[in-house]
């Protein structure tokens, strides 16, 4: 567990060696990224705990289960157009999910609904007028959900 950490301070100090200047800057960097996500990762963290605590697998796979139809493909799209926030926060937490049973057709179709943002819809219309974006939205869905799919079936030849 801790050899990435190990083998990361290993390589700063080798290469602090090499070039102080540059090596510094580039810790710098990594600090000020890791304080980036330090609060979004701590949000899903709380989310993961508290869902663990109240939620039990049984309610998860019963609303994203293996074969919850369309319910399911429902949920995990609207779960995944009204996500906010940076992916990588999101991770942890659909671990957790993956954990307790839902499928990764769910979980594939949760991340690529992404995509979708109501929000920006307007500012789409203005640049790019009703036809384009409303085209583009339908086809991104269908995308989430082909890449869903394609996803499943990869993984299930795997298991």
């Amino acid at each position: 567990m801790w050899a990435f950490l190990v083998g990361v301070f290993t390589l700063y100090g080798i290469l602090f060696s090499i070039s102080p200047d540059r090596t510094l800057k580039a810790f710098v960097t990594s600090l000020h990224i890791m304080l980036q996500i330090l609060f979004p990762l701590s949000i899903a963290f709380v989310v993961l705990i508290f869902l663990n605590h109240f939620v039990k697998s049984e309610q998860i796979s019963r609303l994203l289960g293996r074969r919850t139809g369309l319910r399911g493909i429902a949920l995990s799209c609207v779960g995944g157009i009204l996500s906010m926030g940076p992916i990588y926060a999101w991770y942890p937490l659909l671990k957790g999910f993956r954990e307790k049973g839902i499928s990764d057709f769910y979980l594939a179709n949760f991340l690529s609904s992404r995509a979708i943002k109501p929000f920006l819809f307007p500012v789409m219309v203005f640049y790019f007028g009703w036809a384009f974006t409303l085209i583009l939205n339908i086809l991104m869905l269908a995308e989430s959900l082909l890449i869903a799919k394609i996803i499943s079936l990869a993984n299930e030849g795997r298991q």
